[in-house]
């Protein structure tokens, strides 16, 4: 949605007073000189505004002379003011009015020409499908029945990138950044946003971040729930699992400290061609677009995710669901996932959260789509940032036109 198509229920100018307004507020927090708030509103607008392309020099053009280009780039590319900051205050404007059910924990790419842009290489995009020449975005966003808001944005930076002065120095990435998983970017932006005025919600993810038991430890440690995909051939223990001290060795052997188990982990696959014909329930949920019901088939085990055990540990491992969705007619099951709810939790909650990350895709089909999120051409490590802020803040400006039609009358 751009002004223009704004305008067919409301005058444009309604609506460009409603935007320079909503710019000023959400900017006024990370931004404290004239410069950068003039040249942060006409940005925003001009990311609204109808245009095939957002990359900084059709902006300009398209903006008639009221922005100059070289104050533009140095606004994007240089300027000190955060960027977390903006995202913030749009985060904690936008999530009240879209009922947050879950936050999700995503990466994306950004297909690129040439090897100067921050980040580039040929590596595996989930988004091209394939290994392409491109970048990678780490995010998070909070999702609810009425729309997304991004919580956060990382450009991955692969290891080669990091070690090669020369191409830091380009690119302006600041010394103190180092090289970091995207597991370890996600769990970084989770743990920020999780210091805001935002409504903490189940993390949702997809397989690259459920076998990372790391970063599922890291935030169950830290008091975030979590409904990871995993592959079939993850391994667990079983739930009969037994831990114990082993006895120690004769009359004068230390006590044992360190529990074992008494079977070896299975994998998901195995565990549950095992158990979970005989433990499939009918559940029905809420999904889709429009919220309407859907009824498929789950298994919901309680087990224990597998570490390192070769020397057994002092406490047992965490207890965790395993999920999976057996469709009717269908030989096995068709997804899996791993998630640290309560026990108690309802099977229609956990089916439910496990089903929701497909929303993701409505917030990248806009962001991409209509307000170029992956349009931005400089070189700039900052200047991406800066770029997905502004992007983050113009989603966030059409969400609440969407939502809030009685907010949109000027007082």
């Amino acid at each position: 949605m751009a002004v223009i198509e704004a305008a067919r229920t409301d005058s444009a100018a309604g609506v460009q007073q409603r935007l320079e307004q909503f710019g000023r507020e959400v900017l006024a927090q990370a931004m404290n000189r004239p410069a950068q708030m003039e040249n942060g509103g006409l940005y925003l607008r001009a990311l609204v505004e109808e245009g095939k392309r957002k990359s900084l020099e059709p902006m300009v053009e398209r903006l008639v002379g009221e922005a100059d280009y070289q104050s533009m780039q140095q606004f994007l590319s240089d300027s000190p003011w955060d960027p977390a900051e903006v995202v913030r205050v749009v985060a904690e404007r936008v999530a009240p009015v879209i009922d947050v059910e879950a936050w999700v924990l995503d990466d994306t790419g950004f297909p690129k020409q040439g090897k100067h842009s921050p980040g580039v290489k040929r590596q595996y995009s989930g988004t091209l499908g394939k290994i392409g020449n491109c970048q990678i975005g780490v995010s998070v966003h909070a999702v609810g029945d009425h729309g997304s808001v991004p919580l956060g944005w990382a450009l991955y930076l692969p290891e080669e990138w990091c070690e090669e002065q020369e191409r830091r120095a380009r690119a302006k990435i600041p010394d103190e950044v180092e090289f970091k998983t995207k597991p370890e970017l996600g769990k970084e932006l989770i743990e920020r946003a999780g210091e805001w005025d935002v409504k903490r919600a189940p993390i949702l993810g997809d397989e690259a971040y459920g076998a990372n038991t790391q970063l599922r430890g890291d935030l169950d440690d830290a008091g975030f729930q979590y409904v990871f995909s995993v592959d079939k051939t993850a391994s667990v223990f079983a739930p009969e699992t037994a831990f114990a001290l082993p006895e120690r060795a004769g009359k004068t052997g230390r006590p044992r400290t360190r529990l074992r188990p008494d079977r070896k982990p299975e994998r998901v696959k195995e565990l549950l061609a095992r158990l979970a014909p005989e433990k499939l329930e009918t559940v029905t949920f809420r999904d889709g677009p429009d919220g309407e019901p859907i009824t498929s088939r789950f298994c919901f085990l309680r087990v224990r995710a597998l570490k390192r055990w070769e020397n057994g540990a002092e406490q047992k491992p965490r207890e965790e669901w395993l999920i999976c969705e057996w469709p009717e007619g269908a030989n096995g099951p068709s997804d899996y996932w791993i998630s640290n709810l309560p026990a108690d939790t309802p099977p229609e909650r956990l089916a439910r959260l496990a089903r929701m990350r497909w929303k993701i895709e409505l917030d990248y089909k806009q962001l991409k789509g209509e307000l170029g999120l992956d349009h931005y051409e400089g070189r700039s490590y900052l200047g991406w940032h800066h770029h997905t802020a502004l992007v983050t803040a113009a989603h966030g400006f059409l969400t609440l036109e969407r939502l809030c039609p009685r907010a949109r009358r000027p007082a």
